[in-house]
């Protein structure tokens, strides 16, 4: 991937069965600085994606051939590629659909181009370089080991698989036990940036977290929702 500290010259592919839409995104993509693609199509974008290998793909759900939920679910097998989904301001499930299946954010249509263009340049920045952890940074509780500086999580006594920022999630909701952390500021911490839009990526992540934990009630420590807040993890006495 061609990460670095400037927009200059990478590439975003652009996926919408809607040529207007594609047309408008490549002008205001370009005129920023970055160079654009385009599918039309579901099937035709898993074949760039494999072609251009591009540093982001903006991705319609609503397509012929493969939506982009499907679409986005088979570049996740292979690639980490930053995808944000294109969705209707009526398709909640589809959302959160996309998000749970590991696209990065996303854009309600109707849109600002300018908005599209910025959700681009936060995506880019947050995923281009991972956080460094020192070797000091290992947070232990009753069954429960968060390792940071090796990227491993033990939880009762078994290796559990978790994706970068479901690890970092838990380590920001552990690093501050006992308090109640608001979604917008779990943003914040965790993806570097002050949303200004749905915040339910945070629980779609804690919702994956919990599955993979296997944290039950007789459990030493739980992730608890505070409801109109965000959440807790909280040590059980």
């Amino acid at each position: 991937m061609r990460w670095g500290g400037t927009v200059e010259g990478k590439m975003v592919l652009i996926v919408d069965d809607e040529q207007p839409i594609r047309e408008l995104l490549s002008i205001y993509l370009t005129q920023d600085g970055f160079a654009a693609t385009e599918a039309a199509d579901g099937a035709e974008a898993l074949l760039k994606v494999q072609a251009v290998r591009p540093d982001l793909i903006i991705l319609d759900i609503m397509m012929p051939v493969l939506d982009g939920i499907e679409v986005c679910r088979q570049i996740r097998k292979y690639s980490s590629v930053p995808i944000i989904m294109l969705t209707s301001r009526t398709q909640d499930d589809d959302r959160i659909m996309g998000l749970e299946i590991g696209a990065d954010d996303y854009v309600a249509k109707p849109f600002n181009p300018k908005e599209v263009v910025a959700r681009v340049k936060a995506v880019l920045r947050r995923t281009a370089v991972p956080p460094q952890y020192e070797s000091s940074d290992i947070l232990q509780f009753p069954e429960l080991e968060i390792n940071m500086a090796e990227h491993t999580i033990t939880a009762f006594g078994q290796p559990v698989a978790l994706a970068n920022k479901e690890k970092e999630v838990l380590w920001q909701l552990a690093l501050h036990a006992g308090k109640v952390l608001s979604r917008e500021q779990l943003l914040e911490l965790v993806w570097d940036y002050s949303y200004c839009g749905d915040t339910r990526t945070v629980d779609t992540h804690v919702k994956r977290l919990r599955k993979k934990l296997g944290a039950g009630p007789d459990s030493p420590w739980d992730i608890k929702t505070v409801w109109g807040i965000g959440y807790k993890f909280e040590v059980r006495k």
